[in-house]
């Protein structure tokens, strides 16, 4: 691409001036897709004269470790150690405290659990202490001019203009270099279709209000299928000489191979009882629960029975560890 070419071309005072200008004419280019989504000609003029290619968010894209469907993956433990630790648990239990009211009124208007809510707060911005300090409108500009993931970017750019041009001020929209914002890391499409105003005063403000940001990710979690009433998964212990063949998925996932070929295939919970599963604490779900098997760390450690609601937690972020960190921190909390 000419932007990634260029940029490593950065002594070169003719190479900075034609991605200038190769930058600008992509802004420009975007002008009838903003207006056919109501983006006003001033709101467009207003921010693209103030923009500049940022060279380090297009470094920090080409960096991003790859992995293929069935590359080796690392240990849950190390991770789970690192994200589900005292700090965070006791941070999780104040913010929890803190918010019972509003919690308790938004799990009885959505059957997203409480504490589920304040974990996927904990573990994306630590419960508001660090939510980003990119500008996102030239972050995504960047990314989508670069042209390398323009299909993932241009749409979130887009999704920013429209979020500017609605009057969430310029000052509001920073995060994450690769767009996520707000205490809760919405992309800017996510924010459009899902944010809420929590506390009734008629903003959806994700940045400043754990009142809005909290109703946000029980929104998020409704509008991907959660299950009122249903735990996310429960740790079981795997017998001995267990056949792991005889559970095997059947299909191929259709989305994130890496994450979904280490789940078995879905058995009731009763099937798995009767299998000589056996529940780390606690009793077991309904028997008719339907769950799939991980084993996040290999054959002799502790597994998971993981049911329908843990694919919500994974539409989040689709990661194993990442989900299943969140699971146990909300566990954790809510003990």
């Amino acid at each position: 691409m000419l932007g990634a070419v260029s940029f490593a071309l950065l002594g070169s005072s003719a190479a900075l001036a034609q991605d200038d200008a190769a930058f600008r004419a992509y802004l420009e280019g975007l002008r009838p897709q903003a207006r056919a989504m109501g983006i006003r000609d001033a709101t467009l003029d207003g921010v693209f004269s103030t923009l500049t290619p940022n060279p380090r968010v297009i470094q920090l894209d080409q960096n991003q470790p790859g992995g293929g469907a069935y590359s080796p993956i690392p240990n849950f433990e190390p991770y789970r150690r690192q994200h589900v630790d005292a700090a965070r648990i006791s941070r999780g239990r104040a913010a929890y405290a803190a918010n019972r009211a509003r919690l308790a009124r938004i799990e009885a208007e959505t059957g997203v659990p409480e504490e589920i809510m304040v974990a996927i707060y904990g573990h994306e911005t630590n419960y508001g202490s660090y939510t980003g300090d990119f500008d996102l409108i030239r972050s995504l500009a960047t990314l989508a001019w670069e042209g390398r993931r323009r299909s993932l970017f241009e749409p979130e750019l887009l999704a920013t203009l429209k979020m500017l041009d609605n009057g969430v001020p310029r000052s509001r929209l920073v995060g994450s270099w690769a767009g996520a914002t707000g205490y809760p890391q919405f992309l800017p499409s996510v924010y459009l279709r899902l944010a809420k105003d929590g506390d009734g005063d008629g903003r959806a403000d994700i940045w400043t209000s754990e009142a809005d940001a909290l109703a946000s990710i029980a929104n998020y979690f409704v509008n991907a299928g959660w299950r009122r009433g249903q735990p996310w998964g429960i740790a079981v212990s795997v017998p001995a000489g267990f056949n792991r063949a005889a559970v095997a998925a059947r299909t191929a996932p259709a989305r994130c191979p890496r994450v979904f070929n280490r789940h078995s295939r879905w058995l009731t919970m009763a099937e798995w009882r009767r299998l000589g599963i056996v529940p780390a604490a606690g009793g077991w779900p309904g028997d008719s629960m339907l769950a799939t098997l991980l084993e996040p760390d290999g054959p002799g450690k502790t597994a998971y029975l993981l049911t329908g609601n843990y694919r919500v937690i994974l539409d989040y972020n689709c990661s194993n560890f990442y989900a299943l960190s969140v699971g146990l921190l909300a566990d954790a909390v809510r003990q």
